[in-house]
């Protein structure tokens, strides 16, 4: 045995089991037993997201914050937005939205905002109202008006699901690490955007007008939850990848919308109306001059 295939059994043995898209579905003996791990798998599994390193004030030479869209009609995307339909799969399967919403209802997701700028604290019950439409139909009105309790068939109730959902927003930093040398990035928040509920259904109103973010997600914070739900892996279905490493090591495509700037970090579109192609010029330009950072960093 040279030495490759020794290299090549020892990093195969100690990749982490949690990775297994259905662990122990080779043993199990009843479909029941699938996804159910043993003791000792869960006694070697010690599977956890990558912690961030400690980075100093002072090393921190130059630094940039963006906010990025990633919309989920491009196909490099469709990770962040499959599966919308749950009824025929695994509970191991769920959208990025269904993991976020899922964790904030059981109240494991705590550092949930209204804005990027994190200053405003949100529960479920307070987002209820973005999150539901509900509206009555005239026959409810007619037994509001005389005086009878509206029947339930009298109800409409429309939540928004993952299916409603168009795209993401990120907000980062991008920083020059000069104990490291590099030009690195680090996650800082998330939200989901979809149409306003009160007018999802509405031909009427513009589409671009109509998307709001429904909330933004600190995202420090929902790494060990991100790292437990799992990506599918279209290569190799039995090594999934975590949203988190899905998100940290950017692996979708995303258009820079705003920049911190001394204009009160105004977006592209606050001076680029009505031109998309410039406006996606602009967002190229901000990403090329980031990009130029690390290399001027080294220029004598």
């Amino acid at each position: 045995m040279n030495w490759k295939k020794v290299l090549l059994i020892g990093a195969v043995s100690f990749l982490p089991l949690s990775m297994m898209a259905q662990a122990n579905i080779l043993n199990a003996k009843k479909p029941q037993e699938i996804g159910i791990r043993t003791a000792e798998q869960k006694a070697l599994d010690n599977d956890a997201p990558l912690r961030y390193g400690y980075v100093d004030d002072r090393d921190i030479l130059w630094s940039k914050t963006i906010w990025e869209t990633v919309d989920l009609d491009e196909r490099v995307n469709f990770p962040l937005y499959y599966p919308i339909d749950t009824i025929d799969i695994g509970s191991d399967r769920r959208s990025l939205y269904d993991v976020l919403i899922k964790n904030i209802k059981n109240g494991k997701l705590e550092d949930v905002y209204v804005d990027s700028y994190f200053t405003e604290k949100r529960k479920f019950s307070d987002l209820e109202a973005t999150l539901q439409k509900v509206d009555t139909t005239d026959y409810g009105y007619e037994q509001l008006n005389a005086g009878e309790q509206i029947s339930e068939e009298y109800i409409n109730k429309r939540d928004l699901t993952a299916a409603d959902i168009e795209e993401y927003r990120i907000k980062g930093i991008w920083y020059f690490d000069k104990r490291q040398g590099e030009l690195k990035y680090r996650l800082l928040g998330i939200a989901p955007v979809a149409p306003d509920v009160n007018f999802i259904d509405d031909e009427s109103m513009d589409p671009g007008d109509a998307k709001v973010e429904l909330f933004w997600v600190w995202y420090p914070s929902a790494r060990q939850i991100l790292h437990e739900a799992k990506v599918f892996n279209q290569r190799n279905s039995a090594q999934p990848i975590s949203f988190d490493m899905l998100l940290n090591a950017r692996r979708f495509n995303a258009v820079i919308y705003r920049e911190d700037n001394v204009h009160g970090d105004r977006k592209v579109s606050d001076y680029i109306a009505d031109n998309a192609l410039f406006q996606l010029l602009e967002a190229k330009r901000i990403k090329e001059v980031i990009r130029d950072r690390e290399q001027d960093m080294w220029a004598y």
